[in-house]
């Protein structure tokens, strides 16, 4: 609406420094920078805004604690709020594109009158009677019995992410916008766009009318096939990933590819520089990559072993490759579900997946 009405506007886009958000956000801006929009990027790290960059890959870290991740969330969205709104308010900004996971995006919106797109990177969290919060792994379900039992886990997860809604609380306090206590208190009323194709998430008869479901945000794959792989058209070719994030799992890798051997596959898998040269040559794999390109991949796959996360699972999608859902954190036992429940695939907990 606002892009069309208003060519050459001023876009101001806030987001997490998680690597698969940014990488949805780099592809919105080139998009945005061809149709003419100016495009800056707020940087947590720094508050400051800068036009949009490639991003290089982060250095390889595990995944903090429950409790270290929200501490950090609720920092950024801090700064954010305290060095943002002068910092937006200089470029003359039209509009903000937030991701659903930053609620700094929505305050300092409401605070300088701007209007506000939200952008859902990860499974879409606008409320929404029956639909289970992303990260529960659960069915949707919209009898009253089922809204009752949704909202017992919204209170829980208010509790738990409560030092995030502090920081949301007293920002919106300063700023006269009112009660602010989770992130749902912060999503643009207008409009969502998301990464979830038609048909994958679940039912919204009530709110789903402003969500958007664009598919992938991404540019055209370019990278081919690697050469040194070369699987047997004759056997069935099982490609397994779980992310970037969760590949130092080397127990839980190396009890897919001795399943999928057993099954007579040939296994492909990656482990995102999670393991040492050492690990990875402990999975009876054909070949075990620290990356590949992925969609090269997925085009040649019988089957996608995945945690379930949402990058993958969309690819998969593109792909028409169907998928075997190991969900092992954050919004992945949602996006497990939606698999289930769209025939995309099947899920099982990696607690009681064995070989056999």
């Amino acid at each position: 609406m606002v892009l069309h009405d208003k060519p050459g506007s001023s876009i101001v886009m806030v987001c997490p420094p998680y690597p698969s958000h940014v990488q949805a956000f780099e592809a919105l801006a080139r998009e945005l920078r061809a149709r003419g929009h100016q495009v800056r990027y707020l940087c947590a790290d720094s508050a400051r805004c800068l036009p949009v960059p490639p991003v290089p890959p982060p250095a390889r870290q595990r995944p903090a604690g429950l409790r270290e991740d929200i501490a950090q969330g609720a920092d950024r969205t801090d700064r954010l709020c305290r060095h943002g709104p002068a910092l937006i308010a200089g470029l003359r900004a039209d509009l903000i594109l937030g991701d659903q996971t930053e609620p700094a995006a929505g305050l300092i919106a409401e605070h300088l009158g701007l209007p506000m797109i939200s952008v859902a990177c990860a499974l879409p969290f606008d409320p929404e009677p029956g639909v289970p919060l992303p990260f529960l792994g659960w069915r949707c379900d919209p009898s009253p019995k089922g809204v009752e039992r949704l909202a017992s886990a919204r209170r829980i997860a208010t509790w738990v992410m409560s030092a995030h809604g502090r920081v949301l609380q007293h920002h919106a306090d300063a700023w006269g916008l009112g009660r602010r206590r989770d992130f749902a208190d912060c999503l643009s009323p207008a409009l969502t766009l998301a990464q979830t194709p038609p048909g994958f998430d679940y039912p919204r008869p009530v709110g789903g009318a402003r969500i958007r479901h664009l598919g992938p945000f991404r540019d055209a794959p370019t990278a081919p096939f690697p050469d040194d792989i070369r699987p047997d058209p004759e056997r069935p070719f099982v490609f397994v990933s779980l992310g970037t994030l969760q590949g130092h799992r080397l127990a839980l890798l190396a009890r897919i590819a001795r399943a999928c051997r057993r099954a007579g596959a040939q296994v492909l898998v990656t482990h995102g520089q999670g393991l040492s040269g050492a690990q990875a040559a402990r999975i009876p794999a054909e070949w075990v990559r620290a990356f590949v390109p992925q969609r090269a991949v997925l085009a040649r796959a019988d089957l996608c072993v995945t945690h379930a996360g949402l990058n993958t699972t969309l690819e998969c999608l593109e792909q028409g490759v169907p998928m075997l859902a190991l969900p092992l954190a954050n919004d992945q036992p949602g996006v497990a579900a939606r698999i289930a429940a769209c025939g995309a695939g099947l899920r099982l907990s990696p607690r009681v997946a064995t070989e056999r």
